[in-house]
């Protein structure tokens, strides 16, 4: 059994996070582990409050883990300050664990999840760590320092957010567009590329969509699956998540989770190679 790790916050709403990523992780057969760096007070209809953990006990739960189980991928989501950023860094440089950084900022209803000054140490300190990270669009501006509105746009930023140590990039595309297709974008630090493709689909239903990608992947990664084939099924995973719904909640509710394994896989993503 392959042993991966999600450092994040908790969702008591149970749709994103921690609880979105163990979820994941179970559907797709690998052991998950956790190190909770905020709790949340949370629902399908927004963020009521956050409780960060102390850098210094974020620390100790990821030492702590790492010392008795073999883990072979790690994913980051919220990490909420500076401090926990730098905390997590110190630890994982010292490790050879593949390592997605999901660049959590902003939560579903609007609420800030990573402070201002936080910015700078994810690119200074944790970008140059990661296999892959995997910005929605809003994200990608703040991580490239420039607006993206088209697809030269979006080339510059991929360089420049390559250009922070990064060996892959994910640009999300589900802010991207009012198009009936989705389209993600793939760059890889060795000039490769591709684009992945799949029927947008018209829900609210959507919150944890970025957690529950970047822990596919993970998962996938942590089974030592290359990492082009492991994003492709992180894809799909999520697509089938959202197109199979559960209509939880008033507001953003939670994708399914077990729609992967229920419906085997079987998802429309189409692949076109750059």
């Amino acid at each position: 059994m392959e042993v991966v790790m999600t450092i994040a916050g908790s969702d008591s709403g149970g749709g994103a996070g921690i609880q979105a990523d163990l979820k994941t992780f179970q559907e797709l057969g690998v052991f998950g582990t956790s190190v909770i760096t905020a709790l949340t007070a949370q629902n399908t209809l927004g963020v009521s409050g956050i409780f960060p953990a102390s850098p210094e006990f974020v620390r100790q739960q990821l030492e702590t883990v790492l010392e008795d189980l073999p883990v072979r991928a790690v994913k980051t989501g919220m990490l909420f300050s500076a401090e926990i950023i730098r905390a997590v860094a110190n630890v994982l440089q010292a490790q050879s664990i593949q390592l997605v950084v999901d660049p959590v900022m902003i939560a579903k209803g609007g609420a800030s999840l990573l402070q201002e000054d936080a910015v700078k140490a994810l690119k200074d300190d944790l970008l140059p760590l990661a296999a892959v990270i995997t910005p929605n669009l809003p994200e990608a501006e703040v991580l490239s320092g420039m607006r993206i509105q088209t697809a030269e746009h979006i080339e510059e930023a991929a360089r420049r957010i390559l250009s922070l140590g990064t060996a892959c990039l994910v640009m999300k595309g589900g802010h991207w567009s009012d198009s009936h297709i989705a389209a993600d974008r793939v760059y890889f630090a060795d000039g490769r590329s591709f684009m992945m493709q799949s029927r947008r689909i018209q829900t609210r239903h959507t919150h944890g969509t970025g957690c529950t990608f970047s822990a596919a992947l993970t998962a996938c990664l942590g089974q030592g699956i290359d990492t082009k084939k492991s994003i492709i099924t992180a894809k799909k995973y999520v697509q089938l998540a959202i197109e199979h719904s559960l209509e939880l909640g008033h507001g953003h509710g939670p994708t399914n989770h077990f729609a992967y394994r229920r419906y085997h896989g079987e998802s429309e993503v189409t692949v076109i190679e750059a």
